[in-house]
């Protein structure tokens, strides 16, 4: 049976009179089945009729552009600690609590700047740059496989298998050990959720309580054998800064769970997502596979290309849509008074289509010029990792596109159902 792709089958399209009608009955707790398909035009209408938008439970939930900026750029006004948040959603004391509450993302100087620049020493321009020949690899290995077969799954045997490859490379994770990964990563990263349920949050407790076990073990290992620090980050994390101070073991050990999940799922979603919408804005895909013709003799030029075509599928549809902040102090977000204590949720997928900072926001021009958007977050959290999410990203989608110009969906593309971060779950297709 053949399988025509339209619009409709990946973001379902949505009246503005059911768009402000959703937003006018907001809840980050009671999220619609139409709003989770596609949230843009919710979006559209909270950045237009109510930007700072106030929540039932008295948190606030941020549309526009500016307003996230401003908020990203006072570390001094709003913590990214989750203690006083957490504690109600998951218990104190249980394992997602203290997973949460001590990776790096979550937290504030010092804890935050010890633990972001033992990563980045692992994570230089050099050390990326050397990354590349054995991505390169992995992917044309990846592909090669699909072609006998004449398909498979984007997501589940393209798209999330690289990442795991690449985090586990960074963290020197012996490859017959790596299959549980994705799984705890989905289970771990699913209870960041607005809402979860008893079964979610006792499948996110097991997650962390498994891969505690094993890190332990790979920890002593490790200590027992250690890698190259410029290499290895599990080997930089356990020896810290020559002279300097080293991290607890509760420090190490969570750090290093997020750095498996952070890596995994939000590039999971910017190569699985950027394939489906290049099925779904053919003009698009039109551009890009021409591009690539054009550049294959002048490798700058086509990684060029690649890069500013990676960073519009990443303000289009963003991997990661929302963040939160708490305000320390009383203060002002886009003219409305906060007082100390007041929840923030960052909308991430909203800035990123903001007519006021991006022309035509709705649209997905893979030229676009001076992309300043927020996926990779900003000021002293952003993405400590962006230049790694950029170089996957660009291998895979740009050698996905010249070894099969004609794939084609054989079934509708399954979401993942989630508010935080967005992606597909499965995507079967074909070659040709």
């Amino acid at each position: 049976m053949s399988f025509v792709l339209r619009p409709e089958h990946i973001t379902p399209p949505l009246s503005p009179g059911r768009a402000h009608e959703i937003a006018e009955k907001f809840d980050l707790r009671a999220l619609t089945p139409d709003f989770l398909a596609n949230p843009y035009p919710v979006y559209a209408a909270l950045r237009e009729h109510e930007p700072v938008r106030r929540m039932p439970d008295g948190s606030v939930f941020l549309t526009r552009c500016a307003d996230l900026m401003a908020v990203y750029r006072d570390a001094q006004a709003f913590s990214s600690d989750k203690q006083v948040e957490f504690a109600p959603k998951y218990g104190k004391g249980s394992a997602l609590f203290e997973h949460h509450t001590t990776s790096l993302v979550f937290n504030d100087p010092p804890l935050h700047t010890r633990v972001r620049r033992l990563i980045m020493g692992a994570l230089t321009r050099r050390a990326i740059a050397d990354m590349e020949p054995g991505l390169i690899a992995l992917v044309d290995s990846l592909l090669d496989n699909l072609a006998e077969r004449g398909g498979g799954d984007l997501v589940e045997d393209f798209a999330s298998a690289i990442p795991v490859e690449i985090i586990g490379n960074l963290l020197d994770v012996p490859h017959t050990d790596r299959s549980p990964l994705r799984d705890w990563s989905l289970a771990i990263l699913g209870a960041l959720e607005p809402t979860i349920t008893p079964a979610q949050q006792a499948l996110g407790n097991q997650a962390v309580t498994d891969m505690l076990v094993y890190l332990r073990t790979l920890v002593v290992q490790r200590r027992q054998r250690p890698g190259d620090p410029e290499r290895d980050v599990l080997t930089r994390l356990i020896q810290g800064e020559a002279g300097g101070e080293k991290l607890s073991e509760v420090e190490l050990l969570q750090n290093c769970i997020f750095l498996l999940n952070a890596g995994h799922e939000t590039t999971t979603n910017l190569i699985g997502n950027g394939l489906i919408a290049l099925q779904e804005h053919p003009q698009a895909r039109h551009f890009l596979h021409t591009a690539l013709k054009q550049t294959e003799r002048d490798a700058a030029a086509q990684e060029a290309m690649l890069t500013c075509a990676v960073d519009e599928f990443l303000r289009f549809e963003s991997s990661n849509q929302l963040g939160n902040r708490r305000a320390v102090k009383d203060t002002q977000v886009g003219g409305v008074d906060l007082p100390a204590g007041t929840l923030v949720t960052l909308c991430i997928g909203a800035a990123n289509r903001d007519p006021a900072q991006f022309p035509d926001p709705e649209a997905l021009n893979l030229a676009r010029e001076n992309n300043k958007h927020l996926a990779f977050g900003f000021g002293i959290h952003q993405c400590a990792g962006l230049s790694l999410a950029r170089l996957e990203g660009r291998i895979a989608i740009g050698r996905f596109l010249q070894r099969f110009p004609d794939f084609k969906l054989t079934e509708a593309p399954v979401r993942g159902g989630r508010a935080r971060f967005r992606g597909f779950l499965r995507a079967p297709f074909s070659v040709s």
